[in-house]
C-alpha cells in the first residue's frame, strides 16, 4: 500500500516504540478522526526502516475493499490467504477492529500462532474487555490517542504562538484533519458537525440500539452547556424534564457510559484527599475535542471558564496523567493528576487579579499538606508570579509544557 503524507506525532511513537517487534498486542484507541490511522502509517514506516523486507498486512474496516470482513472467521481467513510467507513474522495492522464481530477470537488465534506483530485501532474504550482481557492479561498494551496538543497544533498549522492562534486552538479544537481546511467558523463547524454525527450514529446509536436519538442529542447538548460542572443524574433528569425532555436517571447514566466509551466526553471522578478514596458523587464531564463541543453549542464569551478547565484537562490527558477531582474537607481542587507515582495539584481560574479570587484558588492548594507540586493556571499573562510558593502559570505557557 502507498502511505499518504503525514505529520509525525512523536509523543505517541515514544510510547509505542519499545513494543515494536514484541509479541504484545498494541491496541491504539481514541475518538474517530483523532489520527489513529496515521499513527499506524508512522509505525509502518518505522518498521520498514528497521526491516526493509518486512511483510506488512494492513486492513482498514472503513475502506470498501474490506467490507466483506464481517466477523472473526472472515478476518482469520483473509489474513491466512494474504500472507506472502508463512516462515517469517507478519506485521499485522487492523484499523477500526471493533467493526468486526468477535474480533477478539481472531486476535487470540494470531497471538497463539506466535509469528505476528499485531497493531489494531478502535473507537471504543471497551475495545479490550471481558474474555479477551482475561485471556490476554499482560499480553497487550493500550495506547490512548488524543487530539493535537497546543504544541502540535502550532506545528501542524505552521503557526506561531499568539493570542489569535490560541483562540483558534480552543475554538476549533485539535482534530488533525483541520490542517486541510481554512480555519473559518463555517468550514470548521460543518466538518466537525459531520464528525459528531458519525460518532453519535455509528459508535453509539447503532452499536447500542438506541431508539430515541433526540433524548441522546439533548443530553449531549446539556453536557456541552455544563462541561466541567458537578453532575447528578437525578438533577439532570429533573432539569431536562423542565425543558420537556423526559429521561430517567438510569437512562442518563447508560447514555453517559455510551458517550464516554465513544470518547466523545471524558468522565472525571472525585477523590477524597484525606482518605485517598474514590467518592461516588459529583462527577464532571469534559469534551475530548473542544471544536466538537463548539460545533454542538456555539462558543459564547461567558463559556471561557469551562473552556479553560477543559483545555487543562486535555493537556494532562495528553501528557499521560490520570486525572481526578480533589476533595479536601469542604474544599475542591480542580485537578489531581498522577503519573508514575508522582502527583500534581492544579487550580484553574480565568483570573486571580482580585484578592478574593486569589485567596480562594491559592488557599485551597495551601491547605494540602503534602509536598507535591501545586499550581494555579489562568488567562492572566503574568510570567513568574507566585503566592506563598505556589506558581501561577499562564495557560498558553502551561499548554506548551512537556508533562
Amino acid at each position: 500500500m502507498k502511505i499518504p503524507d503525514y505529520f509525525k506525532r512523536e509523543l505517541y511513537m515514544e510510547r509505542i516504540r519499545p513494543f515494536i517487534d514484541t509479541q504484545m498486542i498494541k491496541v491504539i484507541v481514541g475518538q474517530r478522526r483523532i489520527g489513529k490511522s496515521y499513527l499506524l502509517y508512522q509505525i509502518m514506516d518505522e518498521i520498514r526502516a528497521l526491516h526493509p523486507d518486512a511483510e506488512i498486512l494492513y486492513i482498514n474496516k472503513e475502506l470498501f475493499e474490506f467490507d466483506s470482513l464481517k466477523n472473526y472467521v472472515d478476518l482469520v481467513q483473509y489474513v491466512r490467504q494474504n500472507r506472502k510467507k508463512n516462515d517469517r513474522k507478519c506485521y499485522l495492522f487492523i484499523d477500526e477492529i471493533q467493526d468486526i464481530l468477535q474480533y477478539e477470537k481472531a486476535l487470540r488465534t494470531f497471538f497463539a500462532e506466535n509469528d505476528f506483530d499485531i497493531y489494531c485501532t478502535g473507537s471504543n474504550a471497551n475495545l479490550l474487555s471481558g474474555e479477551l482481557a482475561s485471556t490476554l492479561s499482560g499480553r497487550y498494551i493500550e495506547i490512548k490517542v488524543h487530539g493535537l496538543s497546543y504544541r502540535e497544533f502550532l506545528q501542524f498549522h505552521r503557526l506561531n504562538d499568539s493570542d489569535e492562534t490560541f483562540t483558534k486552538y480552543y475554538r476549533f479544537g485539535g482534530l488533525p484533519y483541520l490542517v486541510n481546511l481554512p480555519l473559518t467558523e463555517t468550514a470548521v463547524s460543518e466538518y466537525l458537525l459531520n464528525i459528531y454525527r458519525t460518532i453519535l450514529l455509528k459508535d453509539i446509536v447503532s452499536r447500542y440500539n438506541i431508539r430515541n436519538v433526540r433524548q441522546l442529542e439533548d443530553l449531549v447538548t446539556y453536557l456541552a452547556d455544563t462541561a466541567g460542572h458537578l453532575f447528578s443524574a437525578n438533577g439532570i433528569s429533573k432539569y431536562l424534564k423542565s425543558q420537556r425532555v423526559d429521561i430517567l436517571p438510569k437512562t442518563i447514566l447508560e447514555y453517559l457510559n455510551f458517550l464516554t466509551n465513544a470518547f466523545l466526553v471524558q468522565r472525571v471522578k472525585p477523590i477524597d484527599l484525606q482518605g485517598k478514596n474514590i467518592l461516588r458523587i459529583g462527577e464532571k464531564y469534559y469534551f475530548e475535542d473542544l471544536g466538537i463541543r463548539h460545533a454542538i453549542r456555539p462558543f459564547r464569551i461567558n463559556d471561557i471558564g469551562q473552556v479553560l478547565e477543559n483545555l487543562v484537562f486535555q493537556h494532562l490527558q495528553i501528557g499521560g496523567y490520570s486525572v481526578a477531582i480533589g476533595r479536601n474537607d469542604d474544599k475542591e481542587i480542580d485537578f489531581v493528576a498522577e503519573k508514575a507515582g508522582e502527583r500534581l495539584y492544579i487550580q484553574v481560574a480565568t483570573t486571580v487579579v482580585e484578592q478574593q479570587t486569589a485567596e480562594r484558588e491559592f488557599g485551597n492548594l495551601l491547605k494540602i499538606k503534602d509536598n507535591y507540586p501545586k499550581m494555579v493556571i489562568t488567562l492572566d499573562n503574568i510570567e513568574g508570579a507566585s503566592y506563598q510558593g505556589i506558581r501561577q502559570i499562564p495557560v498558553r505557557k502551561f499548554l506548551k509544557l512537556h508533562l
